[in-house]
């Protein structure tokens, strides 16, 4: 398998998508797997920069001994090109990458697609985002996203 380049986007970059990038990174560790992959996590806005994850998130992942390593960061045009494949985790974030990758032109740009697309138990369109809910959202929120990286990981797998 080549090394593949993943990004995980969401709103914020502190609750979904370093949730997405943490469990996607445990997955890897599991299987053997981790020099394989640059892996990765951005927002679509800039609101919280420098901060590291929703601590009720880290919490939650915690609890499945999951580590949430990374920093927020906003998306910039430049990682349309340095990724294979923009994972997002909603239809508003989804629409907005595109959206820039519209700007960009088409060359060498990276594959965007919703996460949810790669579910093989749920049957969901989108990774409702936790923020303002109590926390059973963010224990579903990574429910989902633990079927999403194992769906992804596999098809990755099949693709090599």
């Amino acid at each position: 398998m080549a090394e593949q380049r993943l990004l995980f986007v969401c709103l914020g970059n502190i609750c979904r998508s370093p949730a997405a990038e943490g469990v996607f990174l445990h997955l890897l560790a599991q299987e053997g797997l981790t020099e394989r992959f640059v892996v990765d996590s951005a927002g679509t806005g800039g609101w919280h920069v420098g901060r590291p994850a929703d601590r009720r998130m880290r919490a939650a992942a915690e609890r499945r001994g999951i580590d949430l390593p990374s920093r927020a960061r906003q998306l910039e045009p430049g990682d349309l090109r340095r990724f294979d494949r923009i994972l997002t985790m909603d239809d508003d974030n989804l629409q907005a990458v595109q959206a820039m990758a519209r700007q960009l032109g088409d060359r060498g740009l990276a594959l965007i697609e919703p996460m949810t697309s790669h579910c093989r138990r749920f049957r969901a369109r989108e990774v409702p985002d936790p923020y303002y809910g109590g926390e059973e959202g963010f224990e579903h929120v990574l429910d989902l996203l633990e079927d999403a990286c194992g769906g992804l990981l596999e098809s990755l797998r099949a693709a090599s």
